[in-house]
């Protein structure tokens, strides 16, 4: 078996939530627990941090992997979904799951998921667990997949978890309401296992209190004490820049607003894990310069530090061309913010936009920019939502623009279309990045 057959195999002949939308989805921790029991527990083998949330757990994430790995440790880094490459998917310090890894896993397994049909996100969990068991890693940091409580991840009791915010996304599977929703997001919290929860509405708040009281746990909200403060919402193209409550500045490489919430609540996990005693104590002033050295150097270098790619990522000049996965409105609340931004200093804002059938489109669609071009497009996805029902919506709501069958003949029409001095936007869905980024970067 070759690699791409090995991959070929795990997308297409396994349950793919992915690939199939909710027919894919599998609930329940059952076949996980069965994989877990038949691999010997790995998860048991090394200290997780559970991440978990509607937008912004990638990016969070990453942050806290480059951040571990800077203090010294050997870092596990799972999240999903990829862009370019399955095996973005399972890291150790920042370094890919070999193909030969990948491979010989599927190869000598391949009777047992198939006896237990076992999903192929359940499938992926335990790949990345095993993995980093036998890679003898000090620490992991799990992204949820999907929701929390069900997630195949949930099987893990780790040393902290985080919920970065609750949107109305996946509504189908997890709750109409985001009272729903958050109940779901809230199971990944585990008795005496402290929780950071990054931003709250009305309507979650309550729930996430009712869950930690429930699990006999402590959580702490990252948005009531505000540990750094963005200095300015663009700070040239190495990042942006932040000042801590303690007087310390640094600079994340992450760029867009979107992300000062994001950094607030990987500053109150940093916290928490100085607490905990798995990083130096910032109280001790023997150890403050060493500490801003740290996250200095972390957050400035997140993306060679874990391989981070598609958050507000600059892959192009004279055009600007930036991609970015958003592709929730709760996403594009900040998205749009952002390209209204870019739009008063560009000659013209032109936004290539795909998105998946399951998604609020017209949530979305009512946000985005007025004064921009229009190239819809789909990616190559049987979820994906046409690109002539984009463009018949779109107009509804005074969005206006082209279709393009590929998201290839997108991007080909648009920087063919582009001065020097306009501003080209990719994203909608992460499988349109990802395209994106297979051909491009």
């Amino acid at each position: 078996m070759t690699y791409q057959e090995a991959i070929q195999y795990l997308f297409n002949k396994t349950a793919n939530f992915e690939k199939q939308g909710v027919k894919g989805y599998k609930p329940g921790l059952d076949s996980m627990k069965a994989l877990d029991e038949h691999f010997g527990h790995p998860h048991t083998h090394f200290r997780s941090i559970h991440v978990g949330g509607t937008n912004g757990k990638g990016s969070v994430s990453h942050m806290l992997a480059a951040q571990l790995q800077v203090c010294g440790y050997k870092v596990g880094l799972y999240t999903s979904p990829h862009l370019v490459d399955f095996r973005e998917r399972i890291r150790v310090n920042g370094q890919p799951i070999s193909e030969e890894y990948v491979v010989k896993f599927v190869e000598e397994e391949r009777s047992f998921f198939e006896s237990l049909k076992a999903s192929f996100f359940e499938i992926t969990t335990a790949m990345a667990f095993r993995y980093f068991s036998e890679q003898n890693v000090d620490i992991a940091v799990i992204e949820v997949g999907l929701g929390g409580r069900l997630d195949s991840t949930n099987i893990i009791t780790p040393i902290l978890s985080v919920i970065t915010n609750v949107s109305l996304d996946h509504t189908q599977l997890l709750g109409k309401t985001l009272g729903e929703i958050a109940k779901e997001k809230a199971g990944i919290m585990k008795k005496g296992v402290p929780c950071i929860v990054g931003e709250t509405t009305p309507e979650t708040r309550p729930v996430f209190e009712a869950a930690a009281q429930h699990q006999g746990t402590s959580v702490v909200f990252a948005e009531d004490e505000p540990l750094v403060k963005l200095k300015s919402s663009q700070s040239g193209d190495r990042g942006q820049r932040y000042e801590s409550k303690f007087g310390m500045e640094f600079t994340c490489e992450l760029m867009g607003e979107f992300q000062a919430k994001n950094v607030n609540t990987v500053a109150h996990a940093i916290t928490t894990l100085m607490e905990l005693g798995y990083l130096p104590d910032c109280k001790d002033p023997k150890n403050s310069k060493k500490i801003s050295e740290d996250i200095q150097k972390a957050q400035m270098n997140v993306t060679s530090l874990t391989g981070l790619k598609g958050r507000w990522q600059k892959v192009g000049e004279h055009p600007t061309i930036v991609c970015d996965t958003g592709h929730n409105p709760g996403a594009w609340q900040y998205l749009s913010r952002m390209l209204e931004l870019e739009r008063q200093r560009c000659h013209e804002l032109r936004i290539i936009y795909g998105v998946l059938e399951d998604k609020d489109m017209n949530s979305i669609l009512a946000i985005m920019p007025k004064e921009a071009h229009y190239y819809w497009t789909k990616a190559d996805n049987k979820r994906a939502f046409s690109e002539t029902a984009l463009k018949m919506t779109g107009e509804q709501l005074g969005l206006h623009g082209e279709c393009y069958p590929t998201v290839e003949s997108a991007i080909k029409a648009a920087t063919k279309d582009a001065q020097t001095d306009d501003f080209i936007f990719v994203g909608g869905s992460t499988y349109v990045v990802a395209e994106f980024l297979k051909n491009h970067v």
